[in-house]
């Protein structure tokens, strides 16, 4: 039984990954990290928006009650 060419690509892809160079996966590793974690800072950043609307900035739309009533 013979390998495909899907596995020897694959083999290829890790092969070149494992030796393509000095410090090689240890860039991509600090790529995916930093990654990571501008992806956490912006679910952060989403959180504390939300939070600053509920504070003294909300303006409050319900229709009083009196006017209301007179327009019926």
């Amino acid at each position: 039984m013979s390998p495909s060419i899907w596995q020897l690509l694959i083999v290829a892809v890790v092969a070149l990954l494992l030796f393509g160079g000095r410090g090689r996966i240890s860039s991509i590793m600090g790529d995916l990290a930093k990654g990571i974690t501008s992806f956490r800072k912006g679910l952060k950043e989403e959180d504390t928006a939300d939070k600053a609307v509920e504070g003294e900035d909300m303006v409050n739309i319900t229709p009083e009650k009196e006017k209301a009533e007179s327009k019926d």
